[in-house]
């Protein structure tokens, strides 16, 4: 060490997983720290591995010390200490972790020593009074609930002052003093009251007390009568929720706190009504799919510009209020593999709002002048800012902006919603579109496609933990066609295999009828009804005439996407097989389409394989609408294999397409022979957990994700990929055979 002082030695801990990071954490806390307060931070460390207590709490430590001691004063670090071993003396050691792992969020919540003292305290009394007692004496036993309590600190203070966590906790305490069950629940805010509570302790404008007043805003300034529809930034960590306008009403946050510049709760509000009634009147909506995420952002920057220009033109007042709530970028110089491309627009907006913004970028400047030009000039169409925000977007365009470290400072505009009025999209528009079009169109399609954008997908970089946005390029081919005769033959050749199908899809067909009742007209009468009305009849009141019932089949609502994996793997012939992976695969998928098209469902078949990242293709084999013949198995007889497998970005477009159907039950299908891979990709864990969480994206939109796998060894990855959710096929031969089998039993 520079300063002489062997830290280790003082340290004396022997827990491995110590050893590994004491250094880099010693180095943080000498950035952080005076040296005194870097000798009081390794001996605390070292207090703290002598309670015996193991590992974690002296990792605990470590991490959030430096932090915490850099807030609130290096001489909170022995009040920390002395608290820890005063909690070791309890029966709530297993609290400890918890507890300093708390410190970061308090000493952010916090910021000072004295609020922190009164947090302690907090923690100790909660300790004390959740403590069970025998006679009014302290038993040995733990507190049920003080490590649930630590855990929800950090979301708690993160919504009210530490007085408002008070009134949390003794509501909490009080109301379940013999039901530790419930009071777990309560502290980890998972019961309704607990939830309830920490939103009455919450401080700022509450919705619900303006609501009326916000509503004669609308109807005076803006002529409407839209429902309002709260919603809670509480709960939410991951994502906080942003405004929006849709057919149902006004979605906005239940509360709003005044901001630090003295602009009040309902004035914010307002600003945020007036912009979506701005929107409401004034936009027209365009299809999302003919641009790209970056254009699209960049254009709804000039789209909220020329609302909000045309607003002001009616009410000029609203100028002061929007530019008081717009966050004021500075320029500044940018680093390297950071993407500023939030900056740069969030400066266009400032620029466009106000005309004394001060920016000297020669690219804000030149749209800024462009953009009142327009305004100026009469030409207020959503279609012109169409126009500017392709352009800007490409004659600013960084080599870094595709980066997964993006610049986010000052750039969120939270009085504006997230533009989904605007946009389009082709939902009903499938890939099986292709069945519908003239032959001729078919043809001219075919033939331009290559020369159509691709579909971007992000990608998430495990390392980061964050995703590399629009970082794999998609290309979608129809596949060509082959000899339709060659799966004819194929499927004779299964004969036997595709009469047992037979039998098992008859008895997977709807056999049941569910009854339609109080039918005026039907197949026959439903007796309950009828004597009812008979007796109404006979009472003098006008009798029910709908006494007849029908009947109708119970069917099945399953929508199924088949995405195989044609990487070059598929050529190779597995150990005692005639057969390559690709032929056994094109037979078994040969049985499925047949079996899928004798019951009903709707199924598409799509393959892929990669070439880096810049290419991803992906194969159209039959689309959802499309019925199982010759086109279809041209397409299947002419598949080949080549090149990689970057899975996730198939799964992504695949997955885009199934959750547009109309199913009650959504299967995604994913039918490979190895774990994701691509040449530009060195890392092979990356391609895996892009994989996982393109899985994970599939069960938010509703899509249940099942694989089958051809590797013997596939139960290194795939479940890491899948979780339970697979099938290894260890005899590939047997795969015409299982592969119809599996589907049925997850389809039934």
């Amino acid at each position: 060490m520079s300063d002489g002082i062997d830290y280790r030695q003082i340290l004396d801990c022997r827990f491995a997983r110590v050893q590994s990071v004491f250094d880099d954490c010693l180095a943080f806390a000498r950035r952080k720290l005076s040296r005194d307060g870097v000798m009081a931070y390794v001996e605390g460390a070292r207090n703290i591995g002598k309670m015996g207590r193991g590992e974690e709490p002296v990792l605990m430590f470590l991490e959030e010390i430096p932090y915490l001691a850099r807030r609130t004063g290096e001489e909170i670090i022995p009040r920390i200490v002395e608290f820890t071993r005063q909690l070791g003396r309890t029966p709530n050691a297993k609290a400890i972790a918890p507890f300093l792992q708390s410190l970061g969020a308090a000493a952010r919540a916090l910021e000072s020593r004295e609020l922190l003292e009164e947090y302690l305290q907090l923690v100790w009394q909660t300790m004390q009074r959740t403590t069970p007692r025998v006679h009014g004496i302290d038993s040995m036993y733990a507190s049920e609930c003080l490590p649930e309590f630590l855990s929800s600190v950090p979301r708690v203070l993160g919504q009210l002052s530490l007085h408002g966590m008070q009134n949390w906790v003794d509501y909490g305490i009080k109301a379940y003093p013999n039901d530790p069950e419930r009071q777990r629940d309560y502290f980890l805010l998972q019961s309704a009251d607990s939830r309830a509570i920490l939103q009455r302790e919450r401080h700022g404008t509450l919705f619900s007390d303006h609501e009326r007043k916000l509503d004669l805003y609308l109807r005076a300034l803006w002529e409407s009568e839209s429902v309002m529809i709260p919603y809670s930034l509480a709960f939410d960590e991951l994502r906080k929720p942003v405004p929006y306008l849709d057919d149902n009403g006004i979605h906005l946050p239940d509360v709003y706190d005044d901001t630090s510049g003295g602009i009040r709760g309902i004035d914010r509000y307002r600003a945020l009504l007036a912009h979506l009634m701005a929107h409401r009147r004034w936009t027209t909506p365009l299809m999302a799919d003919n641009f790209s995420p970056f254009q699209r952002v960049s254009i709804e920057t000039f789209e909220d510009a020329r609302v909000e220009w045309l607003a002001m033109r009616e009410y000029p007042g609203l100028r002061k209020l929007w530019c008081a709530l717009h966050p004021v970028p500075r320029e500044i110089e940018p680093e390297e593999n950071v993407s500023y491309i939030r900056h740069r627009l969030a400066m266009l907006s400032r620029a466009l709002l106000d005309p004394h913004h001060g920016y000297t970028a020669p690219v804000i400047l030149k749209y800024a002048e462009q953009f009142q030009a327009l305004m100026a000039a009469g030409n207020t169409e959503t279609r012109a800012m169409v126009d500017l925000g392709v352009q800007f977007i490409l004659e600013s365009r960084q080599r870094n902006d595709s980066s997964a470290k993006v610049y986010f400072d000052d750039t969120e505009i939270d009085y504006r919603d997230d533009n989904r009025l605007m946009w389009r999209f082709f939902e009903d528009g499938d890939e099986e579109e292709y069945e519908n079009r003239p032959r001729q169109q078919q043809t001219e399609a075919a033939e331009d496609e290559a020369r159509l954008p691709p579909r971007l997908y992000p990608e998430w970089d495990y390392g980061t933990q964050n995703y590399r946005p629009d970082w794999v390029s998609v290309y979608e081919y129809l596949h060509p066609q082959g000899d339709a005769a060659y799966i004819e033959q194929l499927l004779l050749k299964h004969g036997a295999l595709a009469k047992r199908l037979k039998k098992i899809i008859d008895l997977l067909k709807p056999q049941q009828k569910v009854r339609i009742r109080y039918q005026e007209e039907g197949s026959e009468l439903d007796l309950d009804v009828a004597v009812r009305s008979l007796i109404e009849f006979r009472s003098g009141a006008q009798p029910d005439p709908r006494i007849n019932m029908s009947h109708k089949p119970d069917g099945r609502s399953i929508a199924v996407s088949l995405l195989l994996d044609l990487s070059a793997s598929l050529n190779d012939i597995p150990a005692g097989n005639d057969q390559s992976k690709l032929e056994l695969s094109r037979e078994a998928v040969s049985l499925l389409g047949w079996a899928v098209e004798q019951m009903g469902d709707a199924f598409a078949i799509g393959g892929f394989h990669s070439d880096t990242r810049h290419e991803v293709r992906f194969m159209h084999l039959k689309g959802y609408k499309e019925h199982w013949g010759h086109e279809v198995m041209g397409r299947l007889a002419a598949m080949e294999a080549g090149y990689s497998t970057r899975m996730g970005a198939a799964i992504r477009h695949a997955g885009d397409y199934l959750s547009h159907q109309q199913a009650d039950k959504k299967l995604l299908l994913v039918l490979t022979d190895g774990e994701p891979a691509d040449i530009d990709v060195a890392d092979e864990r990356l391609l895996i957990d892009d994989a996982r969480m393109a899985v994970r994206e599939m069960e938010q939109e509703g899509v249940y994700t099942y694989c089958i796998n051809l590797d013997p060894s596939a139960d290194e990855y795939v479940a890491d990929i899948f979780g339970h959710h697979y099938t290894v096929v260890d005899n590939v031969a047997r795969l015409p055979e299982r592969l119809p089998q599996l589907f049925m039993a997850l389809t039934r």
